[in-house]
């Protein structure tokens, strides 16, 4: 086991899940759903983010070159334009601009998974795990991100029932810090996705070069 890899795969997939920004993404449902509801909600669409996570980081960028027909490299950078493109948004418009993706919350798991859980980031970053360690140690890497994930929304919630009831205002300011914060966080990584992709082009080239 690298340990080291490991890690790394776990630390990237946590922070491009960001339970922060997912708890903004979520606010309304946050505000709206009971504890027990909202939980429920949450595990399904975090296990069928999973279910994708798993598949991808097994099948790695196979996926992308026989089934799709395409490179890896595409994904990345077009992953990271994505998430460049909300990290921008929020950063100049503010939660709004999270919550707005996700649409109607019709089918609770459905929009909870996509487009924020299951995206070009994080789907790329289960193929990353993959290529770099044993399918195991990826995939469980990933299900404990996920598994970290579900708890800190859930004490986001827990913690959000009780403020809101006594300081509104606090909560609303914790909203746009937090976002900004974190919307900058997710833009420096969406830029490194790009760059990673980049690179990865490039050795493509070199390497049919040579």
């Amino acid at each position: 086991m690298d340990k080291k890899a490991f890690i790394d795969s776990f630390l990237l997939m946590f922070t491009l899940l960001n339970p922060f920004l997912l708890s903004i993404y979520l606010l309304d449902l946050i505000e709206q759903l009971d504890v027990a509801t909202f939980r429920r909600a949450l595990i399904r669409g975090m296990l069928i983010s999973f279910v994708v996570f798993a598949v991808f980081a097994i099948a790695g960028d196979a996926i992308f070159s026989r089934v799709l027909q395409v490179r890896f490299a595409a994904f990345l950078i077009f992953g990271g334009l994505v998430f460049l493109v909300i990290a921008i948004r929020y950063v100049m418009i503010g939660s709004a601009a999270i919550r707005e993706l996700r649409g109607s919350a019709e089918h609770l798991s459905g929009s909870i998974a996509m487009p924020f859980l299951i995206g070009p980031g994080t789907v790329g970053a289960s193929v990353l795990a993959g290529s770099h360690q044993s399918a195991p140690y990826a995939v469980l890497s990933i299900a404990l991100a996920l598994v970290a994930v579900i708890v800190a929304v859930l004490l986001i919630k827990l913690l959000h029932d009780v403020v809101r009831q006594r300081q509104e205002r606090l909560v609303e300011r914790y909203v746009d810090i937090v976002g900004r914060i974190s919307a900058l966080v997710i833009g420096t990584i969406a830029v490194d996705m790009i760059l990673r992709g980049i690179d990865i082009w490039l050795a493509g080239l070199r390497g049919a070069a040579t």
